[in-house]
């Protein structure tokens, strides 16, 4: 059974399933989805072409949904999807995507957001990543799964934060930050690998060993980018990781974050 206070204001168009609840003066626009168990803080705002997953939970004074921070946009019916079971907390705002970036802002299951967070329209968000309040993303950054960021880091736009990688506090990232790694500083360089993440993640010591050596070959080595590459793969075939942190960063398009 839903729970809606009275307060609530709901627009006819959305569609809110069983289940959900809306706290006192909680705001659900126009074209709006709420899955089960979808819960809305007090003064919470959704609205737009905005998908939210089941038993996710947005608290108070979070905006998500709102128009994108972008000159091009003219109000196309672009969209933000959420996945389930995210926590969105206070004044953190998502917008959805653009026409011009491809029209969809997504962002994965069981992440949390902490207070002031913004994810900019077009973001692509994997899924099991923790953002510290006042994290910043420009408009279409990539972060994959299980990535942590600290407190007030700043992505520029079109970057992208692998797989596993840590992000320290007041970082700047304005270039692509490997899987498996930690990045620190205002214009952020790679500390080490991210042997803890790994390690919580249940990963054996032999993938751990094999994250380390192909950190070594492209960032300590000394060679050129696509000689270390060329050595991972050689050395290193059977290693899945290995072989993503390669994929990953011959994909980049602004480059990406190297060793102090």
């Amino acid at each position: 059974m839903s729970r809606i206070h009275s307060s609530a204001v709901i627009d006819p168009s959305a569609e809110l399933e069983p289940g959900v609840e809306l706290g006192p003066y909680a705001v659900v626009g126009p074209h709006v989805h709420l899955a089960e168990g979808v819960v809305l803080r007090p003064h919470s705002h959704v609205t737009g072409h905005t998908d939210v997953g089941r038993e996710t939970v947005i608290y108070s004074f979070a905006s998500v949904g709102e128009a994108p921070q972008d000159r091009k946009y003219r109000g196309e019916p672009t969209r933000l999807v959420i996945g389930a079971r995210n926590t969105i907390r206070e004044y953190a705002t998502l917008h959805p995507g653009t026409a011009e970036g491809g029209g969809l802002t997504s962002v994965g299951e069981d992440n949390l957001l902490m207070i002031g967070v913004h994810i900019a329209h077009d973001c692509q968000i994997g899924s099991h990543i923790v953002m510290a309040n006042n994290v910043a993303l420009a408009g279409h950054v990539l972060v994959e799964d299980y990535a942590v960021m600290g407190a007030s880091a700043h992505v520029h736009q079109f970057c992208r934060v692998g797989e596993s990688a840590m992000v320290g506090a007041m970082a700047g990232i304005s270039q692509d930050v490997a899987p498996f790694t930690i990045a620190q500083g205002s214009r952020a360089r790679l500390l080490s690998i991210n042997r803890i993440n790994m390690e919580r993640r249940g990963f054996p010591p032999e993938r751990i060993t094999a994250v380390e050596r192909a950190y070594r070959l492209i960032f300590r080595s000394g060679l050129r980018p696509y000689e270390a590459f060329a050595r991972v793969r050689a050395e290193l075939a059977d290693s899945r990781d290995a072989e993503h942190m390669v994929a990953f960063l011959e994909k980049s398009e602004r480059g990406f974050c190297r060793v102090r």
